[in-house]
Order: C-alpha cells, then structure tokens, then sequence
C-alpha cells in the first residue's frame, strides 16, 4: 500500500490497530508517521493518548502494557516506536499483536530495512493492520515524482525545470520537498513554473548546471562544455564530478540502447524517461557518436571514475579531470 493511500485513509478516519512504516526511503515513512502522530490525535487529546519510545530503550513489556491501556477522554490511543529496527526483542509484541485493541493504534517506525518477513510478529502485522513497505526512486522515477508533487498542490512544472531539480538534488525526497516547498511559497499567484524560477528561488542555475553541460557534450560544443567546468570550478556547490559522471553514464547508456536496439526488441525514449522536448537532441547525440562513439565515452566515463577515486591517477583536481575528459568524449 501506497504512503498516499495509507493518509487518505487516515484523513477519512479508517484506522487499523497497528501499522508497520518499513523500508529504504525515509521520505514516505515519514510522512505517515508525522501524520499518525500529530493528526490522529486534537492536542488536548494528545497529552493523554500519545506514548512514544524509541526502538533502542524500549522494553516490550512496557510497550505492551502501554498497547493495552485504554484512551483517557478520547476515543483513540496512539502508540509510537521509532526507530524500531533498534528494539530488543521486538518479537514479542507478539503477544500483544495476537489479539490488540481497536482503541489503540500502534506504530512501529523501521528504517533502513524490512522488518524479518518470516516472523510470526511480522504475519501478525500484515494479518491485522497496515504495511507500508518503501524502496529508494530510481533516478528514471523521480521526473514524475516531482512533476506528482507540485501537481497535488496545483502547480505544474516545465520539463526543463524537473530536470534542473533532479538533476541537481537528485533522489533526496526529503530535501527535494523542502526545496519544492520553498518554491511553492514563493512563487504563489503563478500555475506554471519553468527554470528562471528555479534559478530564483532554490539557486540553480539555469545555464550552468551538470544538465546544460550534457547537452553542450551531445552536441559537441567543446568551449561551452569548458565554460560550464569553469564555473564548476569556481562555485565547487553547482556540481560534482561524482554527480557529473553518473549523468553522463545514464545519457550515453541511453544512446547505447536506441544504437544497439533489434526488430524485436524496440526501445523509445518515452519508455527511457526522456521527455519529448529533448527527445530530438539525444536521437542527433546517437546519430553524431555512433555506436563505438558511445562504447568509447562509456568507457572513458568509466575510467575518470577510477581516476576520481585515486585509481591511476595523478593528483589532478575535479575541474582538470572534468575538462580532460569531456575533451576526450568530444574528440570521440
């Protein structure tokens, strides 16, 4: 089950006596938790009926006998435990999980992994209440998530001004809604933000940025490659190679499978999650760099990894390895 679903159900007042907030993406158990804590609850009712522990302190007996207390001038309970990946003997909740309250809500909060699926305790979970089980956003996942986002809140983005936001904070959702946060409150009385907004509000640049410097590279423009490395250089928080280069490998990988595509198994850039609008500069970039043209940059891209992380290399900084080689990638 979605985060989404999981608080509309909630907003709608459908409770289930327990609920299991596990996995890779922080992002989406938090915002489930945020709400079972501070909106199940009025604040009045809070001061009662709310009991949090944390994972590493917390002793399941005491757990189960807060479970198994009855709300105080309300008609709920709710029951926290954060960091719950961290308790001793969380197993035995069990005891309690075999027959909880209605009245009670508990939570478990488990990052940074699932909860061990062949436990009974963890059959009793998905029995009786709610899973939300989460996985990081592939990088091809997360244009849609932002373009997702803004539209809940009635805003829409340019396809240019996602990819400026990907690109640049990549698939930090924390961070990346903080960011689009700002800019909604900002921008307000617009419906329609394109990348002079974000170049405004949230501080990328809109023509020297990691973005630009792919697209000067698919179209060859050795000096306005090197004019974008310049003020890499010179504003070391725009860009890292370290983000650079896997940018790179996803654009030149992309080309590899429109190059290297049969009759049999045809690939769009649609289904790459290239948008329309920049569909004509990656099938140019293909046409220009040929098949062992793209072979050779993934190689190239491959071996200033190694070199960035001392692998036969001599000391060069990040902007002299970067003008290295996008010059070798250009000269291709």
């Amino acid at each position: 089950m979605s985060y989404e679903v999981i608080i509309r159900e909630l907003e709608a007042r459908k409770f289930k006596p327990v609920y299991l907030l596990e996995g890779e993406e922080d992002f989406f158990i938090d915002q489930v938790a945020r709400y079972l804590e501070h909106e199940v609850l009025s604040d009045a009712e809070k001061e009662f009926n709310l009991t949090v522990f944390y994972g590493k302190d917390a002793a399941w007996s005491d757990v189960v006998n807060a479970c198994r207390r009855y709300p105080m001038f309300a008609e709920r309970q709710v029951v926290m435990i954060k960091e719950a990946q961290a308790m001793r003997d969380i197993g035995k909740l069990e005891v309690y999980l075999e027959k909880p309250l209605n009245s009670t809500l508990l939570v478990l909060v488990h990052k940074q992994g699932k909860l061990d699926g062949r436990t009974r305790v963890a059959g009793l979970i998905k029995k009786k209440g709610t899973v939300l089980t989460t996985k990081k956003l592939y990088d091809n996942q997360l244009p849609a998530w932002i373009q997702g986002y803004v539209k809940q809140r009635g805003m829409q983005l340019t396809d240019k001004a996602v990819l400026l936001l990907a690109d640049h904070i990549g698939n930090d959702l924390s961070r990346m809604a903080n960011e689009l946060d700002k800019l909604l409150i900002n921008v307000r009385g617009k419906d329609r933000l394109d990348e002079n907004d974000i170049e405004q509000y949230v501080g990328i640049s809109k023509e020297y940025n990691s973005f630009e410097l792919q697209s000067a590279i698919a179209r060859r423009d050795l000096p306005g490659a090197i004019k974008i490395i310049a003020y890499f250089d010179a504003n070391p928080k725009a860009a890292s190679i370290l983000m650079i280069i896997p940018l790179l490998h996803s654009f030149f990988s992309k080309l590899y499978l429109l190059l290297t595509q049969t009759a049999g198994s045809q690939v769009s850039l649609s289904s790459l999650g290239v948008p329309p609008r920049f569909q004509a500069e990656y099938t140019r970039s293909a046409q220009a760099y040929g098949r062992e043209g793209v072979e050779r940059a993934i190689l190239l891209l491959h071996t200033y990894n190694l070199r960035k992380i001392g692998i036969d290399d001599a000391g060069y900084s990040d902007a002299e390895l970067l003008k290295e080689l996008v010059f070798r990638i250009v000269m291709i």
